[in-house]
């Protein structure tokens, strides 16, 4: 992995252990603000877990390119699941983070999840 590669892995390593950590510390409102976007109760636990474990593997460069290539899997499905009801028109609040949110999801959010997946990619390919 050369430069540039690498520093695309440590920055998405960082972006995936703070939302993993806010969500922990979040505790019952991340769950609940999962839930409110459609996320099951299982999927709302584990998110939390995974990317902090993704996170750690990203920044420590273990095991690559597997999770440069599970990021960019993560990422498309957060974009999946945020696509229908932004397209719908609906504005459910953003639990990305875990915080208390304070604006509804919108396009930025997927060109956010976007760039998320080119920096995945400079990881996995570079």
């Amino acid at each position: 992995m050369d430069v540039i590669g690498r520093i695309a892995a440590i920055a998405l390593g960082i972006v995936f252990v703070v939302a993993g950590g806010t969500k922990v510390a979040a505790g019952p409102t991340w769950i609940a603000q999962a839930r409110q976007m459609g996320a099951t109760q299982v999927v709302a636990t584990a998110v939390p877990g995974v990317e902090l474990i993704l996170g750690a593997l990203l920044v420590t460069g273990i095991a690559m390119p597997a999770p440069a290539i599970a990021a960019i899997v993560l990422l498309v499905a957060f974009s999946v699941v945020t696509a229908p009801p932004i397209e719908k028109g609906r504005d459910p609040s953003c639990a990305c983070s875990g915080t208390c949110p304070t604006r509804p999801l919108g396009e930025a959010h997927l060109l956010r999840n976007l760039g998320f997946i080119t920096l995945a990619a400079l990881a996995c390919f570079s």
